[in-house]
């Protein structure tokens, strides 16, 4: 793995831009930063959801990770229940 910088010029559409700024601006980042973040987290993958299992008194109950619930894992709970 090479530790130099490469400087380039990249076109970005005004969306893509105006998110990757206020990206930056919210971790105190360059923008230049904030991109090469972005990609470098693109290029782990998604992270795995918990699997959500039903508890003996019918709730919902998630693995003990000490993460925090998101609402895509709210959504996705309610289609699987109601399909």
């Amino acid at each position: 793995m090479h530790n130099r910088l490469m400087r380039t010029t990249i076109t970005l559409d005004d969306e893509t831009h105006e998110f990757a700024a206020y990206y930056a601006r919210s971790r105190g980042l360059s923008l230049s930063a904030a991109i090469d973040e972005l990609i470098r987290k693109a290029q782990e993958g998604p992270k795995p959801e918990p699997d959500i299992e039903i508890g003996p008194n019918g709730f919902p109950m998630l693995p003990r990770t000490g993460r925090a619930i998101t609402p895509e894992m709210v959504k996705r709970f309610s289609e699987d229940e109601f399909e």
